[in-house]
């Protein structure tokens, strides 16, 4: 089960990427099993030497009690030391951002996040993405591949 950021790479040239694990309560596990994930404008940032994402919601879940889980809070990442400390030293340069591209379940069934160190595209970039990928499909079309 996979869950893409669509909007992700028409919006950012993205130079690294990197897998994190996240810390989730067991309500959120059970709501990203269901599908009910939006990547809605989320995005990374740093607290104290420690990486969160913001703006992910993950809806409630439909059979949690009154210990079920906020739709939009903050959720940390978990990295290797070094890694943190080389996209905490990117993101201090100017046009960086870390934004989340997809979430998934590893072989042993644990949540997993890769993000990326992106910078955005501009405007006339964005349009050179859509000639592209209209020109590819158009190849597939015509050719049947």
């Amino acid at each position: 089960m996979e869950f893409l950021n669509r909007k992700a790479h028409y919006d950012y040239f993205f130079e690294a990427t990197y897998v994190a694990g996240i810390v989730l309560a067991g309500t959120e596990v059970k709501s990203l099993r269901d599908g009910k994930i939006s990547f809605n404008d989320s995005y990374c940032i740093f607290h104290n030497e420690e990486l969160f994402v913001h703006s992910l919601h993950i809806s409630e879940y439909a059979f949690g009690t009154i210990v079920n889980h906020q739709p939009l809070q903050e959720r940390k990442l978990l990295l290797n030391k070094r890694e943190l400390k080389k996209l905490h030293l990117k993101i201090k340069e100017k046009g960086y951002s870390i934004i989340p591209i997809r979430i998934f379940f590893n072989e042993k069934g644990i949540a997993k996040m890769e993000i990326g160190l992106g910078k955005g595209k501009k405007h006339f970039d964005k349009r050179n993405t859509i000639k592209e990928r209209e020109a590819t499909r158009e190849v597939k079309r015509k050719y049947g591949i």
